[in-house]
């Protein structure tokens, strides 16, 4: 747990939807979204989804993390991505669930083999056409009631968010409200895991200037559009206070002791409403 005083720094520094100095080339992302936006945006999730599905349906017993990941990451650029927000992650079994995992390092796509009826996450974030996506998808090799009942769990917690969002409530209730419905199912907050505790994140529209810089899975352009912005003020998490309108990328992950699962996409923030930029249930 941070201190006091560490989250009340974070939560003032979430306030500030762009650097002074930066904001010339990293604007503030707090806004109505453009139909351009809106289209671009739509335009890289679906051809992010469409890759996990297809990779999906070709895997096999005996195939590892890494290898899944892989295939994910060449689909992406034969189909014209030239680079990520972050490369393809893929977690089998307990993994999935983030079950052992310590440090973050330990998520990167491992040598873990697939075995049957188990089920996986896949999970990716490419740049198309400058528009950034970040899509989670869960299955399983064959039948897994586990991870159907929490397909099933997640499907109606997706359609039950935008409604919890309105102009009186606060980004920290939505994120309570999700967290609680969660834990109500029985399940661990597997989101809590990740960098920051974070549920969700901004997309932006990127350079798809290639640089070969990748840490941990990350390329350039998470790092500057995330950092240009003040970081902060771009991760939806328990200390987020800022500007909620735009565009986030929302990531509820579950987990239990053998598996977990996700769904993400993006969520689009107005005045008025909120709603799935996708509006078609993942299956």
């Amino acid at each position: 747990m941070l201190p006091t005083q560490v989250k009340k720094f974070y939560s003032t520094l979430s306030k500030l939807p762009a650097l002074p100095i930066l904001s010339k080339f990293s604007p503030p992302m707090n806004h109505e979204p453009t139909p351009e936006e809106l289209e671009g945006h739509l335009r890289t999730q679906r051809l992010a989804q469409r890759a996990a599905r297809e990779v999906s349906a070709l895997m096999q017993e005996g195939w590892t993390e890494r290898q899944t990941a892989q295939m994910m990451d060449t689909y992406l650029r034969d189909s014209g991505v030239k680079s990520f927000f972050h490369k393809s992650f893929a977690w089998f079994g307990e993994r999935a669930g983030f079950q052992g995992m310590v440090h973050y390092s330990q998520a990167l796509p491992s040598g873990r083999v697939l075995l049957p009826n188990e089920g996986y996450i896949l999970d990716v974030a490419p740049v198309f056409q400058g528009y950034v996506s970040d899509i989670g998808y869960t299955s399983s090799l064959g039948e897994n009631t586990d991870v159907s009942k929490a397909k099933k769990f997640l499907s109606k917690l997706r359609e039950d968010i935008p409604s919890w969002v309105t102009p009186e409530s606060s980004p920290k209730a939505l994120l309570q409200k999700i967290e609680d419905q969660i834990e109500k199912a029985g399940y661990e907050n597997s989101h809590r895991k990740y960098p920051f505790g974070v549920l969700g994140h901004r997309v932006h529209k990127v350079s798809e200037f290639h640089l070969g810089f990748n840490v941990i899975n990350f390329e350039w352009q998470s790092y500057w559009s995330l950092a240009s912005r003040g970081l902060f003020g771009q991760l939806f998490n328990e200390n987020f206070e800022g500007d909620f309108l735009g565009l986030w990328a929302i990531e509820p992950h579950i987990g239990t002791e053998t598996m977990g699962a996700k769904f993400e996409e993006i969520l689009v923030v107005t005045s008025s409403k909120a709603f799935w930029l996708e509006p078609n249930t993942q299956k």
